[in-house]
């Protein structure tokens, strides 16, 4: 991990609500304790939410260091992220702002550059300016000047100066973010900004908002391994030079004179022939095909989905839910199935629907069921019914995951035709 060997108290997770669950999951499987997850009721880019996460901060420490990493960024050379980080931190102490650069090694048009002075300190340099992401004959020219490097979107800098320097630049953005952040509620693990509050917050990065105004900002320079992994050929370049064909492939592929492509299969067999230079991912519910070069315009596809009110650009086929999750396998006319796992020890709400009925069969583990007025206990391979309007609960009791297969039958088959009657995880919309 990249945090690993550093003096760092527990996680800020800034996320948006709906991903709530799907977070809590994965710090789960990666056993991070200590963790904090704020959650934003709407995404109104990262001055909002770095505002958030210093004042969380602030909450324990009222001189607290923050490092601010976007999830899902790649560092190949972790060593050398730590040292950076340490040399900066003496600077960020002291009230600098300092964003990480990254030592260029190609004309990369993707990603926005940060021009800083010839004047070394031990990596350290003064920000010149902020660049957008140039076209290609531009970034070949940073590349020959040497005093232009990759903006990284990692910060290091004091809670309280951020919001200092966010309160002199953009005061609608602390005023908002301060009122949602003092009119918070606790949901379990999660702390929830206050809504109202919240969408009165311009949105704006922390870039245009702080860092293109202050005269705080430093840049600390570093050769890394770098990627933001911000398209589908940056996951390519991660691992290509590890094939002598230059193929990354994941799942069940079949390639046949095929070089330099990406391929993903992830619930079925895919093959491709013959050709070069493409990335071919495969889902449940969508399958992308394209030039390598054309990969990043992925977001042409997300406008046509969200114009035609589709829904293959918001949610996966498994949706996460925090006593497991559950995915789609078929559906049609009245129906649909899907398989749910139940993590061990765990429970569903107890509920009753108006609009449909359940089939439940036990593939493996034990179930515990509530159903009306009698509670049954069902092994692997045993089924019950759950007629509409009854009332029932799943539960696993033991100390393995449970899996059912599900069939729902009825004339509306939607997550909010759910009625609670009572939730361990103090659920307050239907459909979550």
């Amino acid at each position: 991990m990249r945090l690993s060997g550093l003096d760092v108290s527990g996680p800020v997770i800034v996320c948006n609500e709906s991903q709530r669950f799907l977070v809590a999951e994965q710090l789960r499987e990666i056993s991070l304790e200590n963790c904090r997850i704020v959650l934003e009721p709407i995404g109104r880019n990262t001055a909002p939410a770095i505002a958030a996460a210093a004042l969380c901060v602030l909450d324990s420490d009222p001189h607290g260091l923050m490092l601010v990493l976007p999830a899902d960024h790649m560092i190949l050379n972790v060593s050398a992220f730590r040292e950076a980080v340490g040399h900066a931190s003496s600077a960020a102490q002291e009230g600098s702002l300092v964003t990480f650069g990254v030592v260029p090694t190609s004309p990369e048009t993707g990603y926005g550059y940060i021009q800083a002075t010839n004047n070394r300190m031990d990596g350290l340099q003064k920000v010149v300016s902020f660049v957008e992401k140039p076209s290609l004959d531009v970034a070949k020219d940073y590349l020959a000047k040497g005093n232009y490097f990759w903006n990284s979107g990692m910060f290091l800098c004091r809670a309280d100066f951020i919001l200092n320097e966010l309160v002199s630049y953009q005061p609608e953005v602390f005023t908002a973010v301060d009122a949602a952040w003092q009119h918070r509620r606790t949901d379990l693990d999660f702390i929830r900004l206050d809504e109202a509050a919240f969408r009165k917050a311009p949105s704006i990065s922390i870039d245009y908002a702080v860092m293109e105004n202050t005269r705080r900002a430093l840049v600390m320079t570093v050769d890394m391994g770098w990627s933001d992994v911000g398209s589908w050929k940056a996951l390519w370049q991660l691992h290509a030079g590890q094939h002598s064909d230059g193929n990354v492939t994941r799942g069940d592929v079949y390639l046949d004179t095929v070089r330099d492509s990406y391929v993903r299969a992830e619930s079925r067999m895919v093959a491709v022939v013959g050709l070069d230079d493409v990335v071919v991912v495969e889902t449940p519910d969508a399958v992308l095909v394209a030039h390598k070069d054309k990969a990043q315009d992925v977001k042409k596809i997300v406008d046509f989905l969200s114009a035609a009110n589709r829904t293959e650009h918001l949610s996966n086929t498994r949706v996460y839910r925090p006593w497991g999750w559950y995915e789609g396998l078929d559906a049609g006319d009245r129906f649909q199935v899907k398989r749910i796992l139940v993590k061990p020890g765990q429970k569903l709400s107890l509920q009753m629907h108006h609009h449909r009925a359940e089939h439940w069969i036990v593939v493996h583990g034990t179930a515990k069921i509530t159903r009306g007025a009698e509670t049954v206990m069902l092994s692997e391979n045993e089924s019950t019914y759950i007629p509409l309007g009854v009332i029932h609960r799943l539960e696993n009791p033991g100390k393995i995951p449970l899996q059912i297969v599900e069939v729902q039958s009825g004339s509306y088959l939607g997550e909010d035709d759910i009625v609670r009657l009572e939730d361990s995880y103090l659920r307050l919309d239907p459909a979550e």
